[in-house]
């Protein structure tokens, strides 16, 4: 737990989170500047409630349930200010430099289709699936992060799952459906 006596442990939290908070609302979010905004108020609300930190298993899902809600609120200003902005590319950052040139090229054109399905999904869904699939919380953590019951995480984990399997733009990737899978996800 982080108290005002020790401040160190503040900046502890930050290293390890700030990466896996960054790339969740870079997912959730899609635009650098408000990204960034959404991060540094996640963390500001954390140094907020310090005091309410849950110890143990329960730290994890509460740092994302904050991130989350910080994204949620950086997307409700945001629909107020709807087309006011160009749009900008916040994750070609987070893709691997270690392949060659090529393949880095490859990589960052099926990231950006990816990106883009997952950003058409709505808030709803893509708050569940960025959390399993990119935080690797369980549905159990989801459901603590999202304060939805864990029946719920499952129906939008599996609803998200449908539409990203019927998005054309995903389709040529061979994401391993199989030709019957992908009829029933008609």
């Amino acid at each position: 737990m982080v108290t005002d006596t020790n401040p160190g442990e503040l900046e502890e939290l930050l290293q390890q989170w700030y990466t896996p908070a960054y790339r969740t609302a870079a997912l959730l979010l899609g635009d650098a500047v408000k990204v960034d905004d959404a991060v540094q108020e996640a963390f500001l609300r954390l140094w907020r409630f310090r005091d309410a930190l849950p110890e143990g298993d329960g730290l994890r899902p509460w740092i994302y349930r904050v991130v989350v809600n910080a994204c949620y609120s950086s997307a409700r200003t945001e629909s107020r200010h709807a087309g006011r902005r160009a749009p900008q590319d916040a994750l070609d950052s987070v893709v691997s430099s270690d392949p060659t040139p090529d393949e880095i090229a490859d990589q960052r054109d099926r990231a950006s289709l990816v990106r883009q399905a997952i950003l058409s999904l709505p808030a709803g869904l893509r708050a569940p699936l960025v959390l399993r699939y990119y935080a690797g919380l369980s549905e159990k953590e989801i459901a603590t992060a999202i304060r939805r019951r864990p029946g719920t995480v499952k129906s939008r984990l599996h609803e998200a799952r449908r539409l990203l399997a019927k998005d054309p733009r995903l389709a040529h990737l061979g994401l391993g459906l199989s030709s019957s899978r992908q009829e029933e996800a008609k």
